[in-house]
């Protein structure tokens, strides 16, 4: 068997995990005695999932996700919190965002709404979706930026292709009238073709007055709020020493 001209025309495809696994199969009796459909689905499997790892790897980098270690299977689901696993695990398939619905995370500071909202959006990059992480006044203050420097039409475009936005902390401060309107440029690019998760300790009933313009306020509300998946954090806050919260 001509190993060596096969080893490089594998790398010449880009293929070296199946190039390396196949050198790794040659050492092993008990593999080459395989039949050939099971070693070439051995190559295959292990090709596929270093291209998946580094696909993940590469998405989670550009994603910037605040908590990059957030997962959907170590959200506390606990009593206090009053989370229903049953729609985590429903969100957890991410039907929502290739149905382009959004997720709205409140409650009071401390109760892991970033967490769970870098959780889900870590959730849709291992289901091959795009994410991007941004908090809301740093967010601001960037379409602030590109407005001055011309790249504000640019800006908005690459927030308009990534599948899951996540704006976290909305609602700190009024926003001001130019922030209110860069709010709806960023929603309406979005509304009915990606998924947005935003996070607040303002529930949706005060968002309205929060956003002062009455005009702005109901389009901004009714692009994140009418085709959204509501989760309402409560319990202790999580930022406290453990010793401090009652069990």
């Amino acid at each position: 068997m001509l190993t060596e001209p096969t080893m490089e025309k594998m790398k010449a495809l880009r293929m070296p995990t199946m190039a390396a696994a196949w050198a790794e199969q040659q050492k092993d009796p008990s593999i080459v005695a395989l039949p050939f459909d099971e070693r070439l689905g051995l190559l295959i499997d292990a090709e596929w999932l270093a291209r998946e790892n580094k696909r993940l790897t590469r998405g989670l980098k550009e994603a910037k996700l605040r908590l990059a270690n957030a997962c959907v299977e170590d959200i506390d689901c606990s009593a206090r919190r009053e989370i229903d696993k049953a729609v985590i695990r429903q969100l957890a398939t991410c039907r929502w965002v290739q149905e382009h619905q959004n997720v709205v995370i409140t409650g009071a500071t401390g109760t892991g709404k970033t967490y769970v909202a870098c959780a889900l959006a870590q959730q849709a990059c291992r289901k091959g979706f795009s994410a991007y992480y941004r908090r809301a006044p740093r967010l601001f203050d960037e379409l602030t930026l590109a407005r001055a420097d011309g790249t504000y039409v640019k800006l908005l475009a690459r927030l308009a292709r990534v599948d899951v936005l996540v704006i976290d902390d909305w609602g700190l401060a009024a926003p001001q009238e130019q922030e209110r309107r860069d709010l709806l440029e960023v929603l309406e690019d979005r509304y009915g073709n990606r998924s947005t998760i935003m996070t607040s300790q303002l529930p949706p009933a005060k968002w309205h007055d929060t956003l002062g313009d009455p005009t702005i306020a109901d389009a901004v509300c009714d692009r994140i709020l009418n085709s959204s998946h509501r989760l309402v954090l409560k319990g202790p806050s999580r930022r406290k020493p453990e010793s401090t919260i009652d069990q």
